[in-house]
């Protein structure tokens, strides 16, 4: 009966409605308290820095899952350096990828020295350098304390560049190269590489251009002149401040050595050109023995018919008793001459 007369009770409409919308408030003044709690020490600190940020701005932040403690301390550090940005702006870079901490250091740093970098400049050039190792920190800091480059490279295992001049003697060269960053050409300009392969160059043309290694080694300030000449830095993302030569030494007679195996060349050459002739010469002797041999051979056989022609002769009448008589009388007294005549020899 107890159930039936709470089933059987009118509900009370007006306190119904009054207790939905006291839940409501109670729910938005919980989310409210939450923002304040989550938000209000942010606000603070950036309040009393002079960089204010708005409520709003932050909550928006919040939903758009952007670090809003990394922006407004970033909004903090450039304000109290005396550059303005919008979180706006500091926003965008954040979601573009880029590093926002990074780029307001290096703007406050090219700030400081004088050094005329706007703030798109410097995204675009975080950005840039994105995923590479290097920052638009590095490059405003390079900018302001120029960096030495070593030329070439110890890292790749060569120490020197070694050039030929005029005379054939080679040297061997190590410079060092001090650049600064150019910061308007940062972007899409040559690198260090670069650099040191154009300087490389340079230092081989200005060697192989002198008449002597004896006027590289009095005077090595000539090849920097020639190199900082060729305006090697052009299209890089560096400035070339100087050149100076680390190390010069002789290396070796690069002429003479060439010239000597020149010569072993020559020699070899004639060598080959002499057997040629020798083995025509051995064949024309062969050649020659062979046509004896041929010459020899007709003789025997002509010297094998005189027999027959002497009894064709006999025949016919045309040879006598006595004329066959004297004939063998010469060819006796003949081999006795011939016989004669080798006994003295």
């Amino acid at each position: 009966m107890f159930h039936q007369s709470l089933a059987q009770a009118p509900i009370d409409a007006p306190s119904f409605v009054t207790f939905i919308i006291a839940g409501i408030l109670l729910l938005f003044g919980l989310i409210f308290f939450y923002l304040i709690l989550k938000f209000f020490k942010t606000w603070l600190r950036a309040k009393l820095s002079q960089a204010p940020v708005a409520f709003g701005a932050l909550i928006g932040m919040w939903l758009r899952k952007v670090p809003f403690p990394l922006i407004v301390d970033s909004r903090i550090t450039a304000v109290k350096a005396g550059l303005d940005y919008s979180t706006d702006l500091l926003e965008a870079h954040y979601l573009a990828g880029g590093d926002v901490a990074d780029v307001v250091l290096s703007l406050i740093a090219a700030d400081k020295a004088g050094i005329s970098l706007s703030f798109e400049r410097a995204c675009a050039i975080d950005l840039a350098t994105k995923d590479t190792g290097k920052t638009v920190l590095e490059a405003v800091r390079t900018s302001i304390n120029p960096m030495v480059i070593d030329c070439p490279t110890p890292t790749n295992g060569i120490n020197k560049i070694t050039a030929v001049a005029k005379d054939g003697i080679a040297v061997n060269v190590r410079a060092r190269v001090t650049v600064r960053t150019n910061l308007d050409g940062f972007v899409g300009g040559a690198t260090e590489e670069t650099i040191i392969a154009r300087v490389g160059e340079g230092i081989v043309t200005s060697v192989g251009s002198a008449e002597s290694y004896k006027a590289v080694l009095e005077n090595p300030d000539s090849i920097s002149k020639l190199v900082l000449s060729k305006g090697v830095d052009s299209s890089t993302a560096f400035e070339i401040l100087s050149i100076d030569i680390a190390d010069i030494d002789v290396s070796d007679n690069i002429g003479a050595r060439l010239q000597a195996e020149q010569a072993e060349a020559d020699k070899q050459i004639a060598q080959a050109m002499a057997e040629v002739r020798r083995a025509a010469a051995v064949a024309e002797e062969q050649e020659m023995s062979a046509r004896t041999q041929e010459m020899k051979a007709k003789v025997v056989e002509a010297e094998a018919q005189i027999p027959m022609a002497i009894a064709e002769a006999f025949r016919s009448g045309n040879l006598g008793v006595m004329d066959y008589a004297k004939y063998q009388n010469i060819n006796s007294d003949t081999k006795m001459r011939d016989s004669l005549s080798d006994g003295e020899e």
